[in-house]
């Protein structure tokens, strides 16, 4: 078919990874740290998950504001805190003793463990059936959307700090979502007419070269009931060349043409977690040639504390997204796994800081949804605090449900200062449950 991008500029940077052993030479650009320091951050990475980049780490980390003042290096580098303190010297007395990696991995494990590495019933109540037979490399939560994790997509080009899908990258197969099977997958989806949106994810399926992700789409667009397709993916903020200057950059827009010309919806749900990722302007580039296939950019991220935890850096972020012609879609809390005790937000702070940046920005940028915790029932979001029959409460509804029936139906908890997450929330007035069919924790 006829494209009608500009072709991909030769001679881009090449990706390369930067991993746990990386970890120690890089973190030696940080004066401040201590040799016990990195230890103490190599220690956090051998539990949770590290690797970046060369772009992330020259390109979008001011390394003068390094460690404590640079958004990015919070958001790709590991931290002490995110750890118990005894687990972190636990760990960080075995590497400087040379511990077996057998010993290593033993200890790692157990910490990981206690890290609830599978929230919302992930690896039960998600996993589909086909003909008997559990799949689970997909999930299916919702009614209308199955969520689709390809095997060779289980990576990212760099890791968030607070991924709630950590899991995925720490080597233990028994904690992985992922799939090869493409026949089973789209078996499934014929079998359930219902299903009108896939979601294609990770990790990130844009790591995978075109040639292998089109594996994947090519046979969604013979099933007509799929109408949306969308690919979940940060490699607009972590690897912009994925779509200017990668060798099959062009490939991978002509897919994205493909898929519209098919009549369906495409999305990428970008991951954008602070204003910072989108200042470089291949950015700008790679959204643009994006756009320009017909494909929808909507960005979502998670609010975390020390790293986009105010008013002012998320208004500037749906302010550029949307000028970029990006549409703001899910501001989400920090869900409750791995290091959730060191980047989660109160519920009321995260509504404070949600509603002062969504009264400065412009009706354009109000598609945004939050602040929305995807919990075991649905997507909750978090609509604000009130007085009610002279009690302070939490107002909430579900944006998204296992059970369609609760879908936009207000309800109320118990106001409570320091809950992060829904089951820390107790019914308001003295209620059983939130609503019929609506449990609390």
């Amino acid at each position: 078919m006829s494209s009608a991008h500009d072709p991909a500029p030769r001679g881009g940077p090449r990706f390369r990874a930067l991993t746990p052993r990386d970890l120690d030479g890089l973190l030696q650009r940080v004066g401040s740290l201590s040799p016990a320091d990195r230890l103490a951050l190599r220690a956090v990475a051998t539990v949770l998950p590290f690797r970046t980049n060369a772009y992330v780490v020259d390109e979008l980390i001011d390394w003068s504001a390094v460690p404590d003042g640079d958004p990015i290096f919070r958001l790709t580098f590991p931290q002490t805190g995110m750890l118990p303190a005894p687990d972190v010297r636990e760990i960080a007395d075995l590497l400087a003793t040379g511990a077996p990696a057998r010993e290593l991995q033993r200890a790692a494990h157990e910490i990981r463990m206690r890290l609830n590495p599978h929230p919302s019933g992930q690896l039960d109540a998600n996993v589909p059936v086909h003909e008997g037979v559990r799949l689970p490399g997909l999930q299916h939560k919702y009614p209308e959307t199955v969520l689709v994790f390809p095997r060779q997509g289980q990576t990212c080009h760099a890791y968030c700090t607070y991924c709630f899908r950590w899991p995925q990258f720490v080597g233990e197969s028994e904690l992985r979502i992922a799939t090869d099977d493409i026949a089973t997958t789209t078996a499934y989806l014929r079998a359930h007419p219902e299903v009108s949106s896939a979601l294609i994810t990770g990790g990130d399926p844009l790591v995978m070269s075109t040639e292998v992700l089109s594996r994947h789409v090519d046979p969604l667009l013979e099933i007509d009931h799929i109408r949306s397709i969308r690919l979940g993916t940060k490699s607009l903020a972590f690897w912009p060349y994925r779509f200017t200057t990668d060798r099959d950059a062009d490939d991978l827009l002509r897919l994205f043409e493909k898929v519209v010309a098919s009549g369906r919806h495409l999305a990428l749900m970008a991951h954008f977690t602070h204003p910072q990722e989108l200042r470089p302007a291949v950015v700008r580039e790679a959204m643009r040639r994006v756009r320009d296939t017909g494909a929808v950019i909507r960005c979502q991220g998670p609010l975390v504390a020390g790293i986009n935890d105010s008013a002012d850096a998320w208004a500037e972020l749906w302010d550029e997204t949307t000028t970029l012609g990006a549409v703001p879609y899910y501001q989400f809390v920090e869900r409750d796994t791995g290091p959730q005790g060191y980047f989660g937000v109160p519920l009321v702070r995260a509504h404070r800081i949600f509603r002062d940046a969504h009264s400065r920005v412009s009706g354009l940028a109000r598609t945004v949804r939050g602040p929305v915790m995807s919990a075991m029932p649905g997507k909750v979001s978090v609509d604000g605090v009130a007085e009610v029959a002279g009690e302070k409460v939490f107002v909430l509804h579900l944006i998204q449900a296992r059970d369609p029936a609760l879908v936009d139906r207000p309800f109320f908890a118990a106001y409570d200062e320091d809950a992060t997450w829904f089951t820390d929330l107790k019914p308001a007035f003295g209620a059983g449950e939130f609503l019929p069919g609506l449990q609390a924790g």
